[in-house]
């Protein structure tokens, strides 16, 4: 086995190695960690249509899933708080069942044109209080279940990684019709449905389905 990774550096299998290999954390770095929701936090997360949600089993099984609505869907309760109305979906529920299992979460916040990002760690739980549920309602839906956020720790990311993916750039945009709909996709992978009967029920599912 070779006793060198890439670049002539040790191979990294333990966090000692991980951090000779990275090198000391900036102090600027550690010290823009916050341990509660500060207003610069509060204004990103009304602007964010959009965020990825992280959660595991327990057992190493991790999963991230999008959850998307109209810019600041999540709602801040307090400074240390933050709620997620769950929208209708495919009912596979694996964010709920990991919470249910380990309450970990990490969240990343996303903002169209703003290359930062936010980044939210904490612990979730499963939330059905009509209360605080019913003011997030969407075209006259009350979302029924939803995930409450204790924060234990947020900051802002460096916008490095949307620069060098151009993702809101409208020229790195790829034409819809280079790639097969979900509904084919669905179909082939799964060899239980047609393509045209999927293509059409996931159609009927954007249109009447959304909310």
């Amino acid at each position: 086995m070779d006793s060198q990774g890439a670049g002539g550096k040790p191979p990294v299998k333990t966090q000692q190695d991980l951090r000779a290999h990275f090198g000391q954390l900036s102090p600027l770095a550690e010290k823009k960690v916050l341990n509660h929701l500060d207003q610069f936090c509060r204004d990103f997360i009304a602007l964010s249509p959009f965020l990825v949600l992280a959660t595991s089993d327990g057992n190493g099984h991790a999963d991230a899933s999008p959850r998307g609505d109209a810019p600041g869907f999540v709602a801040v309760l307090d400074d240390k708080t933050l709620l997620i109305p769950d929208r209708r979906g495919n009912n596979r529920v694996d964010t709920f069942g990991n919470i249910i299992a380990s309450p970990g979460i990490g969240l990343i916040f996303l903002v169209p044109g703003i290359n930062e990002t936010l980044r939210v760690n904490g612990r979730a739980e499963i939330s059905q209080d009509a209360e605080l549920l019913t003011p997030l309602a969407v075209q006259n839906v009350v979302p029924i279940i939803g995930l409450k956020i204790h924060v234990e720790e947020t900051y802002f990311h460096c916008g490095k990684a949307l620069m060098r993916s151009k993702l809101w750039n409208p020229a790195a945009q790829v034409e819809r019709n280079s790639f097969p709909t979900l509904g084919r996709i669905i179909a082939e992978q799964t060899a239980t449905i047609a393509v045209e009967e999927a293509e059409k029920t996931m159609e009927e599912g954007y249109r009447t389905r959304l909310y």
